[in-house]
């Protein structure tokens, strides 16, 4: 999954794509398959200094704003049917939320406090769009209030980067301990390292420290695998070996978990594209 960072309220779209291939044609497994959005400190330090976002108030209500508009857009399109002069003027930044609130892709959320989780979640309900809760750090201080806006909402998390030091006042509580937990409270949830803050590659040493933490074993590899594929919509194609689904394969030469072993080869589409052997 790739998309846009975190500076600005509505980010734009994201894709997913194989890391193999010619061109990003050859690459592209779905796009658009989210549309990023940001609370917290990020959008708001951003244009603190362009003297037009100073909370996190403006934060949700830019949102609220830009989806209100979206879906009166929308409406006005289905209104005009087949009439071109009846449509509105298009406006592509609108086009790009249509899918969301038609619950086709979700927002992509970056969240890191417990009340910006909240945020979304209420305008999750407030708009019935769907979501997934990136970085999510505080979300297992909060486990009850969370597996109940995923009732209501489907929405998924996707948490970390972990392996990396608290850069900023929303990181305080990050802890390792935060997969058993969610865990422990029947909270489904993929792991990331939001490359290129963590790089990709240690993203199997994320999950072996989350195990030493006291995450099972099983659930590690999950959260690495199918999980995030099932999160962000792909699981008919990627996250296991199954019948029907890409051949997309990792062969270590030791358990994928212990930071000794290596990925030896790697099949994309049925093709080596990394042998050590």
């Amino acid at each position: 999954m790739t998309g846009p960072g975190s500076a600005n309220v509505i980010g734009g779209q994201f894709a997913a794509v194989k890391t193999n291939g010619r061109s990003v044609e050859d690459m592209l497994l779905r796009a658009p398959i989210a549309m990023k959005v940001a609370f917290g400190e990020n959008p708001k330090r951003v244009y603190e200094e362009r003297k037009t976002i100073f909370t996190r108030m403006q934060t949700a209500a830019i949102l609220r704003k830009n989806l209100t508009k979206a879906s009166e857009y929308n409406k006005k399109i289905k209104r005009a049917g087949a009439s071109d002069s009846q449509k509105p003027e298009r406006d592509i930044g609108m086009e790009a939320l249509i899918p969301v609130l038609e619950g086709r892709i979700p927002l992509k959320v970056h969240a890191h406090r417990a009340d910006d989780i909240l945020t979304a979640l209420r305008i999750a309900r407030e708009f019935n769009v769907r979501l997934t809760l990136d970085h999510c750090t505080e979300g297992y201080m909060i486990p009850e209030l969370l597996k109940e806006g995923i009732a209501q909402t489907g929405a998924g998390v996707i948490i970390g980067p972990l392996l990396c030091d608290r850069g900023k006042i929303e990181t305080r509580n990050l802890s390792f301990e935060s997969p058993r937990k969610l865990y422990e409270n029947g909270i489904e949830f993929a792991i990331m390292t939001d490359h290129p803050v963590i790089p990709e590659q240690y993203l199997p040493v994320c999950a072996s420290i989350a195990v030493r933490e006291g995450l099972p074993e099983y659930e590690a590899l999950r959260s690495i695998t199918i999980n995030p594929a099932r999160i962000v919509g792909i699981d008919d194609r990627v996250g296991s070996l199954e019948p029907g689904k890409d051949a997309d394969i990792a062969v270590f030469n030791g358990d994928p978990l212990d930071v000794r072993s290596r990925c030896v080869m790697t099949f994309i589409n049925g093709r080596i594209c990394h042998n050590e052997l």
